[in-house]
């Protein structure tokens, strides 16, 4: 697969730190990106695991994902329409990233039941690997 050009043309060399934090930023995508670690997965089993994401935005960051080469979207001929999405092997090799970032966020962030409310809509789960969204 071709490297993706850099949105910007005034990049400095060094900058395909920044390159690649563009490429997987968004509200949802690293987190989407973490779940696809485990597997194939629906749309709706996808959503399930984000339930504050809203189909449009999911859908969304989903075409980014599938669009920048990180994600696979199937369509299978059937009714009513399956759809599955899988990692690529370019999605696969960000699994040490996203692991990374899993580890670092386990270490260095702590428990807060405000932002537990809203990561959870509102039902005050317990700390962070409970939250919906970190949920292998």
């Amino acid at each position: 697969m071709p490297r993706i050009r850099h949105r910007r043309l005034d990049c400095s060399p060094g900058c395909a730190v920044e390159a690649t934090l563009e490429l997987i930023d968004g509200k949802w995508k690293g987190v989407i990106l973490f779940h696809l670690l485990q597997g194939t997965m629906r749309f709706n089993a996808i959503r399930k695991r984000l339930p504050n994401v809203t189909p449009r935005m999911l859908t969304a960051q989903l075409r980014e994902l599938e669009h920048d080469g990180f994600v696979l979207r199937t369509v299978y001929a059937e009714v009513p329409p399956k759809v599955e999405y899988t990692l690529t092997e370019r999605g696969r090799s960000l699994e040490p990233v996203i692991m990374a970032l899993k580890s670092w966020g386990d270490a260095h962030t702590s428990f807060d039941p405000a932002s537990a409310d809203r990561a959870t809509g509102g039902t005050g789960a317990g700390p962070p690997d409970s939250w919906p969204a970190c949920r292998s």
